[in-house]
């Protein structure tokens, strides 16, 4: 008698899903675009944004590639939806400041931004796939609207200081711009890898954006 090939009396080569793993297709939940960006934000949060692919996402569901296409475009539509997600959460943080005073404002819209790359590097890194829009650049053809009214957030603040009289008449976008420069720069300086203690990291982003407000001060 020849052997039953469908059954095999050896253990499977099969793992298995992976632990932790939803089986979406099992458990006889439909599949939503929700789920799939909370899937990658978590893959980035993880093992970094160089770890994605859909392959990857599809595996953490319990699901196969083909199957995220009904929800999803492409890589890079499911990364801009992770990106959207962060600007938001950046606009939450930005509305939680309540400072009246537009130079106090601005520091505190500073502060937050750093706060919020170096909570979560690989997140931020994603956000910055695509840009806001800004009139002086020629549109990318990427931009994100979330992007934009982080930047006009800032460029607010900017506006309503030379009002007040604090800055000397400086052009808006120009001074959102200068400011973003450097804020993101000290972003990227702390996320390169230096041992700093939090008191050393607080005066490097107090000294930057202080040489920023003494730039713009009338």
């Amino acid at each position: 008698m020849s052997p039953d090939l469908t059954r095999g009396s050896g253990p499977s080569n099969d793992p298995g899903p992976a632990t932790g793993v939803r089986c979406w297709g099992a458990m006889g939940e439909p599949l939503t675009r929700d789920a799939i960006v909370a899937a990658t934000r978590s893959l980035i949060e993880r093992e970094g944004l160089d770890a994605v692919s859909l392959r990857r996402v599809a595996a953490s569901l319990g699901v196969t590639a083909p199957a995220l296409y009904a929800h999803v475009a492409d890589k890079r539509d499911l990364l801009r939806a992770v990106a959207e997600g962060e600007f938001r959460r950046l606009l939450e943080r930005f509305a939680t400041i309540s400072d009246t005073d537009p130079v106090g404002r601005v520091r505190r819209l500073s502060r937050a931004y750093v706060d919020h790359a170096l909570d979560s590097p690989e997140l931020f890194r994603t956000m910055f796939l695509f840009p806001p829009g800004i009139d002086v650049a020629a549109p990318a053809g990427e931009e994100l609207p979330l992007a934009t009214t982080a930047f006009e957030s800032a460029m607010s603040a900017l506006a309503d200081a030379v009002a007040a009289g604090a800055f000397r008449p400086v052009d808006p976008l120009m001074a959102a711009l200068a400011l973003w420069a450097a804020v993101h720069g000290v972003a990227e300086v702390a996320l390169m890898g230096f041992d700093f203690d939090p008191m050393t990291r607080d005066a490097l982003v107090d000294t930057v954006v202080d040489a920023m407000i003494t730039g713009f001060s009338a």
